[in-house]
């Protein structure tokens, strides 16, 4: 089973890792500056460092199809710099995830793949992909939709140890992001923690700094740069979120229902799926 990863954020990334788990081969595309806050938990990260290991996978960049299957083969989850995700024509994946979490779609249809399935709102299925996974916190979290959309997005993050906005660290000014706290760092409500385009950013609460952008990368002002957990639990900072695997959950859910449903009962390996929504 092939499966082709739009985006490779802390979402994508726990969809990575469960199709990994379940023995899928992962390839995974990014574009050419990932702004993903939790970078200790986002195969992206691999776009800066070369390599990124999340829990007990490792992702690899690669430049090529031909270099993708060789890291595949080794075990591993290939990455690769691709905005527009145009290696799913050579690479012709048995399922196509749009993890990019855009909340529109913005160039993903039905004929990308035999399976399509998007993540969160912006998306019909059986419309711009065969399901859709919701991303809402809440009972319904990694919920397979095979026709309708996910909830609208609220503009509200999900609570996180009893807080919501508070968390957020955002971007005070347009420019380059300097932080000041590093992730794992445990901070106080108004302290100190980054700077962009030169003006200080505060701290709304205090607890223990999950995510942080890199240094250097340039941001708009009320960019989320940053996550604080009043957790202050600091394996939490390296390990894939609960909300993360559930959705990845949600999608093995919706492939297992779509090739369940439509491959031949004596060949399940080399069967062509057909109309999953059928």
């Amino acid at each position: 089973m092939k499966v082709l990863i739009k985006g490779a954020g802390d979402l994508a990334t726990g969809i990575a890792y469960e199709c990994w788990l379940a023995g899928y081969e992962v390839l995974m595309t990014e574009i050419g500056v990932p702004l993903a806050v939790r970078r200790e938990v986002s195969f992206s990260r691999a776009v800066y460092e070369g390599k990124a290991r999340v829990e007990d996978a490792e992702g690899i960049l690669v430049k090529s199809l031909e270099e993708a299957k060789r890291v595949i083969e080794d075990g591993k989850i290939a990455v690769i710099v691709d905005e527009h995700a145009d290696i799913r024509k050579e690479y012709r994946p048995d399922v196509l995830v749009d993890g990019i979490m855009a909340k529109k779609n913005i160039g993903t249809g039905m004929e990308d793949a035999p399976v399509v399935i998007a993540i969160g709102p912006g998306f019909e299925a059986g419309v711009d992909c065969h399901y859709v996974i919701e991303t809402q916190r809440g009972a319904d979290l990694g919920h397979v939709i095979s026709r309708g959309c996910a909830l609208p997005n609220t503009g509200v993050p999900g609570e996180v140890g009893g807080y919501t906005r508070e968390r957020l660290i955002q971007a005070s000014a347009d420019g380059r992001m300097e932080p000041v706290a590093k992730i794992a760092d445990v901070v106080k409500k108004g302290q100190l923690v980054a700077r962009t385009g030169g003006v200080p950013v505060y701290a709304k609460m205090s607890g223990i700094v999950r995510g942080m952008l890199q240094e250097g990368v340039e941001v708009t002002e009320g960019l989320k740069i940053g996550d604080i957990d009043a957790r202050e639990i600091e394996s939490y900072c390296y390990e894939i979120s609960d909300k993360a695997r559930r959705i990845g959950q949600g999608v093995l859910e919706a492939i297992s229902s779509a090739y369940s449903q439509s491959l031949r009962a004596d060949d399940p390996v080399n069967g062509t799926p057909g109309d999953p929504q059928q």
